[in-house]
């Protein structure tokens, strides 16, 4: 049987050979796998034939590579109508499949927007993530969460837009504090007419869309001719949004604002010790809406354009793309992948280099804090390598652990039971990977060992079936010999024991930290050293997996607490339940209400009287 390495037909350059034969001379995308099923590399190529030949001349290639043809033993391939859709389609692959050969964008994630909701009759101002599945208008991306809170509360401040939810909406009967402290207009209670109101939220997408100046001019001529007339309450009024639109400016990051663009994003990459640092500024409408780190996976023998190449064609295939990027190296594709945006678009993308002028100055305040970003990500780095090493030599892993899972559970007797496990690595906490459990089981809720069990067989069946989520290295488990035997249960009947270190940490004697028990399965109980510096990593790990579980348990729990009795009642609309709440002052009240009195609120008929009395009254 061959192993891996062996140049046999079943693995390396030979089995790679065996596809040549069989390809045509036509663009497409190919896929390079292991005898595991796990995902090399995804490369895209102008003509498939000559691309994947180029793999069996095994000497021409540096180490790492030879590393990956020696691994291969199967290929995938996708024909594609052009080299453009290739390319498309390879950046998606990567984002999806996370090949370990490839440039990879690790820390990619989804960017908040302002969304003004239209499904009402008073429009809402709010921050939004996600899927665009709501009506309304979307303005951003936003660099951070931070960025589009600031912007939010100016803008409330300027223009006064409610933020809550349709049902607190609904309910309302006088204004509340968002009101008192001039924040919002109140539609709710007819202090603004809806079409008054209708003109706050027109003028508060002149502003985000970039019509700023004739918007300041309008309002300046607006309280002029209100300080003539001596309406001088309205004059202030629009005096303080004039402050308030000014202040948005001030406050967008370092006050750097375009003049030379209206559109665009500033990308710029440092690379040092054999890692990067791609910082991306984001510009609309003429505004500056913030800026964002990304720390790329490479090699350390891949220098900065074909980092920066493989990070621009990942970075827009899910978001928004402005009409102009700008870039501090020129890319091996930028052609191509101009082609590709323009396409996906539907419009027009350059990507410039700029040589001098604003353009350049912004790209150079780009590149250093990519370099600060850099400098601190390696200073940590160091240290978290250290730490892994030591606990690779503590738990005998052939190498360094690159993700660690530690997982705890949380529960109020039986109530709001979850399971949760947090993620580290060499880049420290990785809290975008952080998972949540509700458990299924009724009959295990007060059962740790049952909880555990569900949880990691639940876990790991998903990564059975999912060849794009990354396995574990090392799971750690809060618990002692009984947790430690009922996960392994769970492993073994999955099959998959053997791909990972299982790890059990119990607190020491009277919950002393610093005297923890470690259990595995094939060596004796241990304990470590006081003051090992590994111990406290790994007592660290434990306690953000307590902290983050009992956090989501609490979470819920309170939520629960929260929820109007009234929600869940069929027919009960927000005009109904204002009614109930209105005659019995309470929702315990409406709760503990005879049928008769249930049947005398306005608008309750008889059979809804009765159908409320039995919700509560089963």
């Amino acid at each position: 049987m061959k192993r891996r390495g062996d140049d046999g037909p079943s693995f390396g350059p030979n089995r790679i050979q065996d596809y040549v034969k069989r390809l045509p001379h036509k663009p497409g995308v190919y896929r390079m796998t292991d005898e595991h099923g796990t995902v090399l590399y995804i490369g895209k190529a102008k003509d498939l034939k000559k691309r994947v030949t180029a793999y069996t001349r095994y000497d021409r290639h540096p180490t790492r590579l030879r590393r990956m043809i020696r691994a291969t033993t199967n290929m995938e391939f996708v024909v594609t109508e052009s080299e453009v859709e290739a390319l498309l389609l390879e950046a998606q692959l990567i984002k999806k499949l996370k090949p370990r050969y490839n440039i990879l964008l690790r820390d990619d994630k989804s960017f908040p927007y302002i969304l003004v909701r239209k499904n009402h009759p008073a429009a809402q101002v709010v921050k939004h993530r996600g899927a665009r599945k709501i009506k309304g208008d979307y303005y951003g991306p936003f660099a951070s969460a931070g960025a589009v809170n600031r912007t939010l509360d100016t803008l409330q401040r300027a223009f006064r837009l409610r933020n809550c939810s349709d049902n607190i909406y609904e309910t309302r009967t006088r204004p509340c504090l968002q009101y008192q402290i001039k924040r919002c207009a109140a539609p709710c209670t007819g202090v603004i007419a809806l079409d008054e109101y209708d003109k706050l939220v027109n003028d508060a997408e002149d502003f985000l869309k970039g019509r700023s100046d004739s918007l300041r001019q309008r309002l300046q001529m607006d309280m002029d001719a209100a300080s003539k007339a001596m309406k001088f309450e309205k004059a202030a009024e629009l005096r303080d949004r004039l402050r308030a639109l000014a202040k948005i400016n001030d406050n967008n990051l370092g006050k750097i604002n375009p003049q030379t663009f209206s559109d665009g994003d500033v990308v710029a990459i440092h690379t040092a010790g054999g890692q990067s640092c791609v910082q991306v500024f984001f510009f609309r409408s003429g505004q500056n809406w913030g800026n964002s780190a990304h720390f790329p996976r490479h090699d350390q023998d891949q220098r900065s354009p074909e980092v920066l190449d493989a990070f621009v064609a990942q970075f827009y295939t899910d978001k928004p793309i402005p009409k102009q990027i700008f870039v501090s190296h020129d890319l091996p594709s930028r052609d191509l992948i101009e082609r590709a945006l323009s396409e996906r678009a539907d419009r027009k993308i350059e990507i410039v280099v700029p040589q001098r002028g604003e353009k350049k100055k912004l790209l150079e305040t780009a590149r250093r804090n990519a370099e600060e970003a850099l400098g601190r990500r390696l200073a940590e780095t160091q240290n978290q390598a250290k730490l892994l090493a030591e606990v690779q030599e503590l738990f005998g892993m052939e190498d360094p652990p690159n993700r660690i899972e530690a997982y705890d559970n949380s529960h109020n007797q039986g109530t709001n039971a979850i399971g949760a496990f947090v993620v580290a690595g060499p880049e420290g906490f990785r809290k975008r990977d952080y998972r949540t459990y509700n458990i299924q089981d009724a009959d295990i809720t007060n059962d740790d060992f049952g909880m555990m069990r569900e949880v990691l067989h639940r876990r790991f069946s998903r990564l059975m079936k999912d060849e794009t989520v990354e396995w574990p290295d090392l799971v750690l488990i809060d618990g002692g010999k009984g947790q430690l035997s009922a996960v392994t249960g769970v492993l073994e009947e999955l099959g998959v024991l053997g791909r990972i270190t299982l790890v059990a940490i119990a607190k020491g004697p009277d919950r002393n930290a610093g005297r923890e028990t470690f259990y595995m399965n094939d060596r004796d109980p241990f304990t470590l050293p006081p003051r090992n510096p590994a111990m406290y990593y790994l007592q660290r790990l434990r306690d953000e997996a307590h902290r983050f579980a009992i956090g989501t348990h609490r979470a819920r729990r309170k939520k629960d607490m929260k929820a109007n009795p009234l929600d869940g009642i069929p027919g009960v609309g927000p005009g109904r339940k204002r009614a109930l709440l209105a005659h019995f002052g309470s929702a315990k009240a409406v709760k503990n209400a005879a049928l008769d009195d249930l049947s005398r609120v306005e608008g309750v008929s008889q059979k809804l009287a009765q159908q409320i009395h039995d919700y509560f009254h089963e």
